[in-house]
């Protein structure tokens, strides 16, 4: 089983960046090209949407076993995730200016509001008594 990593990327690009010298700069992708783009967004849609729906999924569960409002559990979860957004938003831009561009401030900037945000979701949300009930599963997809 072959892995694809940020190599894989950079790969496409070069790929692409060469056909353009060649075939000119409006000609259209490669089919080499088109299905490595379409093989790198296959292989990471599956974990992004993981992402976007699991960890909602279970703050519901444990919102609703815990006997918390579940509006209230899935506003901290989403506030949770877009505040680094924007702090990651507004100061990307002059902490790229500040050391001399390219993207890596940007990155540490990111790293730093994710781990605030881990520490910040581990402390603030609240945890559920230990007589409450254990969810029950029916089994299969959901």
């Amino acid at each position: 089983i072959a892995v694809w990593n940020s190599d894989d990327s950079v790969l496409v690009t070069k790929f692409a960046e060469d056909h353009r010298k060649t075939a000119g700069d409006l000609a259209g992708p490669s089919a080499s090209v088109k299905a490595g783009a379409l093989s790198l967004f296959a292989v990471l849609g599956i974990p992004l949407a993981i992402t976007f729906s699991t960890p909602f999924a279970l703050a519901s569960i444990f919102s609703s076993c815990s006997g918390a409002g579940q509006g209230l559990s899935l506003g901290v979860l989403n506030l949770a995730i877009v505040i680094p957004q924007m702090i990651v938003s507004l100061g990307g831009g002059p902490f790229d200016a500040l050391f001399g561009g390219g993207n890596l401030p940007a990155f540490i900037v990111a790293a730093i509001a994710a781990a605030i945000s881990g520490v910040l979701a581990l402390t603030v949300l609240p945890s559920p008594p230990p007589d409450a009930p254990k969810a029950t599963t029916m089994g299969g997809f959901h």
